[in-house]
């Protein structure tokens, strides 16, 4: 016949054995959460350094790949090939956005993003069709990029950041604009106060269109 103690003891495991497995169901949304969060950092965020222009392409290139999560594809098939046009405009002077970026042929090394020259398109050549975004641009290139600053431009100095993809204004973070095939995205700094437009559109060469 069970005593009341065995009976309690039984009782207790039932209890312990949901409360287990409800914590370990807690950790692993918190876990997975977590997770999700760190890749969207990762890739919709740029880290780099608020340096003031120019902004040459980074002489450690794998570092700033590994950096922006950008493997080297270098050779590889591509599944996915299109372009963005980035202009970079100060106090109404535009910015160089190098050749090079996440490119050096000699050592056959080439990140998904990179540039060819001084024209401001952007390469998107990747083995697997995915999103990229501009944060990940700019962390391959080493230039801090948020919603006031580009490098050490912007906010802190009594300027403002706007932000324009084809033409239309586009708020928050550029970091986290994706980027598309013929998409032209202007980054404008100019004194507070001033009126703001977006750079005259892009010419594309018709080998990209």
């Amino acid at each position: 016949m069970p005593t009341r103690a065995s009976t309690r003891q039984r009782q207790s495991s039932v209890v312990i054995l949901p409360l287990a497995l409800v914590a370990l169901l807690v950790l692993g949304l918190v876990a997975a959460g977590f997770v999700a969060r760190e890749r969207a950092t990762s890739t919709t965020l740029a880290h780099g350094a608020a340096a003031a222009p120019p902004w040459p392409a980074p002489a450690d290139k794998a570092a700033r790949a590994s950096a922006a999560q950008l493997p080297n594809v270098y050779g590889l098939k591509l599944a996915e090939h299109i372009h963005t046009h980035l202009t970079i405009t100060i106090d109404g002077v535009a910015e160089t956005v190098p050749g090079q970026i996440g490119l050096d042929e000699k050592h056959h090394f080439a990140t998904a993003l990179h540039t060819h020259n001084t024209s401001g398109i952007i390469h998107i050549e990747s083995p697997v069709k995915r999103d990229f975004t501009l944060g990940q641009f700019f962390t391959n290139w080493d230039v801090r990029l948020d919603s006031r600053h580009v490098g050490a431009e912007g906010g802190d100095i009594g300027e403002t950041l706007t932000v324009f993809v084809d033409g239309h204004r586009r708020v928050g973070d550029p970091a986290s604009i994706r980027l598309r095939d013929l998409d032209d995205i202007d980054l404008v700094i100019a004194p507070a106060g001033t009126i703001v437009r977006p750079a005259t559109p892009f010419d594309w060469p018709s080998n990209y269109h």
